[in-house]
């Protein structure tokens, strides 16, 4: 049975950010920290060894696979700075388009630093992704 790594924990978050060797980037964790614990209401949670998620959703698949997982989150990794929103929602994709510079993987939405995005688009990207999946996992 596949068991999921990327579970809440009692790690610190700040004891985390601390850790991040680059201090822009760590700098930049501390804005995005606040940005999110602002605009979640949701207090910060270690989700795995290096991501910052706030709140939680339960999640069913029709393969049976289930689990829960943070509404938002970011993690300050080494080469870039990974946000994490919902995926399969198409006004995420219109967001993004006057988000600023960044890079899009599966379920990441990439960036350098939080200079090259426009802070008011996060907040709507994080408020959307929150709205998108409540709606869609409205159990939890």
């Amino acid at each position: 049975m596949y068991e999921l790594k990327t579970k809440e924990n009692d790690r610190s978050v700040i004891e985390f950010i601390e850790n991040v060797e680059n201090p822009k980037k760590r700098e930049d964790a501390y804005k995005l920290l606040d940005i999110f614990t602002e605009t979640t209401d949701y207090p910060a949670k270690m989700w795995g060894p290096s991501i910052i998620g706030f709140g939680s959703y339960h999640y069913k698949y029709q393969s049976g696979h289930e689990g829960d997982a943070p509404l938002v989150g970011f993690s300050p990794r080494k080469a870039k700075i990974s946000l994490y929103f919902a995926t399969g929602d198409t006004a995420r994709e219109e967001l993004l388009k006057s988000f600023g510079k960044h890079t899009i993987g599966k379920a990441c939405v990439y960036i350098n630093k939080v200079a090259d995005i426009d802070v008011d688009v996060l907040k709507e990207l994080i408020n959307q992704s929150i709205n998108f999946l409540q709606e869609m996992y409205p159990n939890k």
